[in-house]
């Protein structure tokens, strides 16, 4: 009956050792998950943070390009218009050479 005895108190503190082992092992593994967890959500938090940060940028440049891409396209029709006005006086320009031309061979004409 001693040994019986012994044989079930020795059993119940093995098992008892054990489950408490464990216990406090998948207790310190769920502490760490968990601790995990927090860094992970906030990591998330600053990273949207960071997300919503770009995009304003990213839509502030979009609106300077916009405004840019008109801004360059005023100056391209400003350039147009400048070299057809060159054009033009370059035509302007031949023909009065022409006049001056001709009126140099009247007036040596003439003399």
């Amino acid at each position: 009956m001693n040994f019986l005895n012994w044989i079930v108190l020795t059993s119940f503190l093995l098992i008892v050792g054990t489950l408490l082992f464990k216990m406090y092992y998948y207790k310190n593994l769920y502490e760490k998950e968990s601790e995990y967890k927090k860094i992970l959500k906030a990591t998330l938090e600053e990273a949207e943070i960071l997300i919503k940060k770009y995009q304003i940028q990213l839509q502030r440049s979009l609106g300077n390009l916009d405004i840019l891409n008109d801004e360059m396209n005023k100056l391209k029709n400003d350039i147009k218009a400048v070299k057809s006005r060159n054009s033009q006086y370059k035509i302007e320009n031949e023909q009065l050479r022409k006049k001056i031309k001709e009126l140099e061979n009247k007036i040596e004409a003439l003399l």
